[in-house]
């Protein structure tokens, strides 16, 4: 029996987070990982342009005989799902549902912080999808845009992330939320750090792992899981040349990257 990948895209190397955690929950798996790294960032274009690069890749990666698609992407996922889920027939997993649903099952006070960048804080989609699932819920959003390049380059555990850090989470702390969302990949690099400045008592909600958890769920019940025997093997694409993405995607990956290949996306790329 011919089994099927999972094909996964982000904006650059921030969704690799989620590859990780998908590695780690379905180690027999087959993946596909697409960084648009061409086009990155997503955050400062419009709805419209993100839905349309979103379905040329959706349309690349079908094509490559995936059976599940994930937009490890927080900007696509707070705007291109719905099309995305009209255009493919296969089923197609965001990064926002799993952290909220995860968010709303741990929450004792219904406190619940969400840090972002800011495309993703602006859309409101986290706080959309918590008061879909508790509408009594009090969410507080803030914007970290320097956790972004600071988790590129490394800087996950010294002053300087840390003083970043306790500026950033100074009035999540005051409005004393007990559980904090990361809404963006590259956050979990700095998790450690970020659980340390709020505290034991908040729980930290990491929507790379919650993904990873939705979607072994998706697959199990669907009968499309590889047997537990089999190894997984790793496919890496690209829209830019690749050196800068092998460099800071292994540190994401917590390993060795593998192969990447770059490709050029063709316009018209949305038709299956």
């Amino acid at each position: 029996m011919t089994w099927k990948s999972i094909g996964i895209f982000d904006s650059g190397v921030g969704g690799l987070t989620v590859l990780r955690e998908l590695m780690q929950v379905l180690p027999q798996e087959d993946t596909i990982y697409l960084g648009d790294t061409a086009r990155v960032p997503y955050g400062t274009k419009s709805p419209e342009t993100v839905t349309r690069y979103a379905e040329e890749i959706a349309s690349f990666l079908f094509r490559r005989d995936i059976k599940l698609l994930v937009v490890a992407c927080n900007t696509a996922s707070a705007v291109a799902l719905p099309a995305l889920k009209r255009l493919l027939p296969i089923p197609v997993v965001g990064v926002i549902e799993p952290g909220a649903r995860r968010a709303v099952e741990v929450t004792r006070s219904g406190r619940i912080g969400v840090i972002g960048t800011t495309g993703t804080i602006r859309s409101s989609a986290y706080t959309r999808a918590i008061k879909r699932l508790k509408p009594d819920a009090e969410v507080l959003t803030r914007a970290c845009p320097l956790f972004v390049p600071l988790a590129e380059e490394g800087w996950t555990d010294n002053q300087v992330a840390r003083l970043t850090a306790e500026t950033y989470l100074k009035e999540l702390q005051l409005a004393q939320v007990d559980t904090l969302v990361l809404g963006c990949t590259h956050y979990p690099l700095l998790k450690p750090i970020i659980g340390e400045i709020m505290g034991k008592e908040v729980t930290l909600v990491d929507s790379a792992h919650e993904t990873a958890l939705t979607v072994a769920d998706i697959l199990s019940r669907n009968s499309q899981l590889r047997p537990a025997s089999e190894e997984g093997n790793h496919t890496n694409y690209v829209t830019d040349i690749p050196a800068g993405f092998v460099r800071i995607g292994t540190r994401f990956l917590g390993g060795k990257l593998g192969d990447v290949f770059q490709v050029v996306l063709d316009e018209g790329e949305e038709g299956l």
